[in-house]
């Protein structure tokens, strides 16, 4: 199973006692995985084999997670590569765009990106070499909000930036990118993907609202 990451962070993990933060860093992890690139077979097959607590199977994001699961055991990794090509690579220009500039500005590589550039810049993040995708894509800012949630330095790993980030660079535009993803006829895997990071989207929104 891969790990590689679009931007370039320092490893960390959330203390033990903070297990909620935990949950909340490993599925933004691992949706920009998914985001990113499609899943293989070992990753797959950890996410079939990890279904919602008992206690959470009722919720809107239990359910997502669970049908995702059900996806995941369903799915090859030749599936979920052709299916991933067909919705966000495709010939010419893809079907599904992942970046942030596209859903609110109708443009690539607009100020929306010239703003999370202004942030990961003040968070001492940088893309990896060779990584060419846009900082506003998806799978980027999904990791930016895990290194906010778990990341070491509380200058900036914490919840008043992760308030700030989401509201700034995700809240304004997934739900469009996750809604794109579900009405497309191609997406089975992926339109459960999309209805996890929606139902996480809106329980992230609710939540910081709350504080």
């Amino acid at each position: 199973m891969s790990d590689t990451r679009p931007i370039r962070l320092t490893e960390s993990s959330a203390p033990a006692d903070q297990a909620e933060d935990t949950a909340r860093a490993d599925l933004y992890g691992l949706l920009a995985t998914l985001f990113y690139r499609a899943p293989d077979a070992a990753l797959l097959h950890h996410i079939a084999a990890n279904r919602a607590h008992a206690d959470d199977a009722g919720s809107p994001l239990g359910q997502a997670w669970n049908a995702l699961g059900e996806a995941a055991a369903g799915t090859t990794e030749a599936e979920a590569a052709d299916e991933y090509q067909q919705l966000f690579v495709g010939i010419g220009k893809p079907d599904i765009f992942l970046y942030g500039s596209y859903y609110q500005t109708g443009f690539l590589h607009e100020r929306p990106l010239v703003a999370v550039r202004e942030d990961l810049a003040r968070y001492g993040l940088e893309r990896h070499e060779g990584v060419s995708e846009p900082e506003d894509h998806i799978a980027t800012l999904c990791e930016v909000m895990r290194f906010l949630i778990a990341g070491d330095d509380l200058a900036v790993s914490n919840l008043g930036e992760q308030q700030r980030f989401f509201a700034r660079h995700l809240q304004p535009w997934v739900e469009s990118l996750c809604d794109a993803v579900i009405a497309h006829p191609g997406a089975r895997f992926y339109a459960r993907a999309a209805e996890l990071l929606k139902s996480f989207a809106a329980v992230e929104a609710v939540a910081m609202e709350m504080h």
